[in-house]
Parts: C-alpha cells; structure tokens; sequence
C-alpha cells in the first residue's frame, strides 16, 4: 500500500529525520538531566545525614550514651526530616524513630544503605517513602543510625523530569505539524509547477508559473522555468516568422524572376535577339531575394537567441567613422551632404558585426528616402542618462507620427515608399538589434521642413552603457 503523497515528499522525511534525530538528543538529555539532579539531591541528603550523624556522635563523645538517647527522643518529636535509631551492641533497639535499621549491624558490614519506610498519608492509606542512611558503631559499642525520608527529593526530580518530556513531546508534535505543513505547501507549489511542466509538453506555451512574491527558492525557480519558456517560445515564433516571412516576401520576387526568365527564353526561341538585358534583370532579382532572406534570417536569429552573441566592450565612435568613411562617397555621387559628430572616449557592449549591420541599413534607408541637394547627418553621444546613442538624422520625406510604430515592423511599407525597391525589413532589422543589446529604437521628426525637404527623419539607435 503506497503512502498518501504527502508523506512521500522529501521536506516530510526530511522533517522525520530531524524528528528522529531530535528525539534521541532530547532522550540523552533528560537522561543526564534526571542522574545529576538525582544525583545533586542525593549528595546533598547524605551531607546533611552526616552532619546530622556528626553532631550526635559528638554528643555521645561528651555526655555518654543517655545524652545521645534524650537527643534522639527530642529529635524524633520535632519535625526534622530524619530518621533516628539507637541499638545496643547486640541490635536490640533502645530509642529511635524507626523500629529497625535497614543496615546489618554487623561489623565490617556497609555503612550506608538506600531503602523505603512506610507511612500514613493523609487518607489513611499506608505508602512506602524512599529513604537513605548511615549507620556507625560509637565507642562504648552502641550502634546508632541516622537516615532521611528522600521521597520530597524524588518528587522533585520527577517533576522536572516530567516537564522536560511533556516540553519534548510538545516540540515533536509541533515539528511534526509543521512538517506537515511545510510539506503541504512544497507539495502544492511543486504541483504547481508540475502543472505548468505538463501543460506545455501538451502543447501549451503559453503556460506559466505562478510567481508567489515570496522571493524564496521556488519564486526563483517559477521565474526562470518562465524564462525558459519565454526564450523557447521567441525561438519556436521566430522560427515560424522566419518561414512566414521567407514565403511571404519571396513569392513576388521569385514569381517575378522566373517571368523574366521566361520572357527571355522565348525572346532567343523567337530570334528577337539575345537574353543578356533579360539576365541582368533576373541576377538583380536574384540579388534583392538573398538580400532578403539574409535579413530575415538575421531578424529570426536575434529574436530566437534573446540577446546578441558574442558581445565584446568597444569604442562606438570608432565603429561609427568607419560607416562614415564607407557612405560618405555613396552621399557625394547622389549629390547628398554628408557630416558625422562621433563623441570620444564612450564605451559600449555589444556585437560589432549586428550593430554595423544596423547602422549601416539606417544609413542605407536615408540615402535612399533622401532626394538630391539634402542631408544626412551621423551622431555618436552619451545621453545624460548615461545611455550610448547612435542616431542618423535625414531630410528626406520623413514618416508621420501615427506611422512611426508601424514602420518598425517586418515587411511593412508605407505608400510613399513604393517605388522605391526594398522589403520592409531594414528598420525591422534595427529594432531586433537594438532589442537583442537590451536597448530600444526612437523615431522622431529630422530638422523639419525647409524648402522642398523635410521634414527628415531622426531614427536613434540608444544602448546601455558598458558595465
């Protein structure tokens, strides 16, 4: 027969054994405490039996036996708590309060003996006392012995025993109720987690551990089982963006190249001339369809992972001139003006390889959107938060203020843009970064407008500062 549940969990037993434990240390315990009490109270009586014994036999020293045998019946009236008897040398009593000594009285016999007298109680019934005495011979040959009830003592003893043992058995039933309790809870939050655990081999991802507030171990535990789940479910949403993405933007493309392809082949089967402007076209297309699905692939990547790879401490400015010396001819051959303000002597921990990317695709979708005669300005700074910025300024056409969510999403594009080739997926790419360094990607208005341009875009890619 299998134990109910509770009492097979691990705090349970764990609560046994310190039981277990506690009860062996608390029976050791009142062991030593009940012999050196009793222990205590009988050296104490046997000092004051041969303190009592001292006295007569300097009585007998001094006046004989008569003066010891008016001493023991004066004594034996009064209320001292001991036992007298005086014998002659041959045992026969002459006074005393008991009828006969527990004690041989034969010489070379033990002096001292532990033994019991009955009495009265206050019902009438007749009851034994534990009692100890001394016996010794005095020098004309009496015997005398002088004993003392003990059973005051004992009672004592007892009831200190008593109290620790009802004090032990109420601490084991407490710990015991405690275990159960303690018990109870680990129980219930493991089930809980438990709970979580299958939900999700079932298929749900969306389920979560509960997180009490408690801050303890299990708090610690549900926040990084949900930790795990929310990295596996960006993984699994990216992989299954990735495939939508990827089916979604390639159709078009491909469709379109193999129409070219087709067209050229039935231009040389025709003999209207050959096919090379055809497949031109059809390796552009081919071009801008890897391009794509490089972005795609990239975005997944970063979404996945939850935070950028490889993350080294560099300077940004420096990672920022070399952008600049590669994009400043592109802005002179289409007639752009191009500047940069790179801030010295920052610091900023990341993945060079994504953050170039990013930077370069800002840059990319500004030249693009800015017409001829505008300008494109590159900023490095430290905010006053103590945040990393990297921002490309514009005075192309801008985009609205209702559209600046919007725009950041994958293949999103807005009306104006249309004819300009591209996916969607540049700013898309940034945000994902930006994301993935623990930043956030701002879109705000450029210089505003003057003239025919503007009113530009400021687009700010803004990390944490190195630790």
């Amino acid at each position: 027969m299998r134990l109910p549940r509770l009492f097979r969990t691990t705090p349970f037993r764990l609560t046994l054994l310190f039981l277990a434990l506690f009860a062996a240390a608390a029976s050791a315990f009142l062991a030593y405490i009940y012999l050196a009490t009793a222990g205590e109270a009988q050296r104490r009586t046997d000092q004051n039996i041969i303190r009592e014994m001292r006295s007569l036999v300097a009585a007998y020293d001094r006046a004989g036996v008569d003066a010891v045998n008016q001493s023991l019946i004066e004594r034996a009236a009064s209320e001292r708590p001991f036992l007298y008897l005086l014998m002659k040398p041959d045992g026969t009593r002459i006074s005393g309060s008991i009828a006969e000594s527990p004690i041989d009285s034969t010489p070379g016999a033990p002096s001292r003996a532990s033994f019991s007298v009955t009495d009265y109680d206050d019902e009438g019934r007749l009851v034994k006392h534990p009692a100890r005495g001394v016996q010794e011979h005095l020098s004309g040959g009496e015997i005398l012995f002088v004993g003392a009830d003990i059973s005051e003592d004992q009672a004592y003893v007892v009831k200190i025993v008593r109290a620790l043992w009802g004090a032990g058995a109420l601490v084991i039933v407490l710990g015991l109720a405690g275990g159960l309790l303690v018990s109870r809870n680990v129980s219930r939050s493991m089930g809980a987690l438990n709970d979580v655990v299958a939900a999700v081999r079932n298929g749900d991802f969306d389920a979560r551990a509960s997180v009490r507030g408690a801050r303890d171990e299990f708090d610690e535990l549900s926040e990084g089982i949900n930790d795990m789940l929310d990295r596996l479910q960006r993984s699994m949403a990216g992989h299954r963006h990735a495939g939508d993405a990827i089916a979604h933007d390639l159709r078009s493309p491909l469709t379109r190249l193999r129409a070219r392809l087709e067209s050229a082949y039935l231009d040389v089967e025709a003999g209207k001339g050959d096919a090379q402007e055809a497949l031109a076209q059809a390796l552009d297309d081919t071009d801008g369809v890897l391009k794509t699905f490089s972005a795609v692939l990239a975005i997944a990547r970063l979404q996945a992972a939850g935070q950028a790879p490889d993350q080294v401490v560099f300077d940004p400015a420096e990672l920022a001139a070399d952008l600049a010396d590669l994009y400043e001819p592109t802005c002179e051959d289409k007639g752009l003006e191009f500047g940069a303000e790179l801030a010295k002597d920052l610091q900023v921990r990341g993945n060079r390889e994504f953050l170039a990317q990013a930077l370069a695709n800002l840059l990319d979708n500004a030249i693009k959107y800015t017409p001829a005669g505008g300008a494109i300005m590159l900023r490095v700074r430290r905010r006053s938060s103590g945040e990393i910025e990297f921002s490309v300024t514009d005075t192309g056409p801008g985009v609205p203020d209702e559209d600046r969510a919007r725009v950041v999403e994958r293949f999103v594009r807005l009306e104006n843009s249309r004819s300009e080739p591209g996916s969607g997926l540049g700013l898309s790419l940034v945000a994902a970064v930006a994301e993935a360094h623990g930043g956030r990607l701002e879109l705000s208005e450029g210089p505003g407008k003057v003239g025919e341009m503007g009113p530009g875009l400021r687009v700010a890619l803004i990390l944490p500062r190195a630790p």
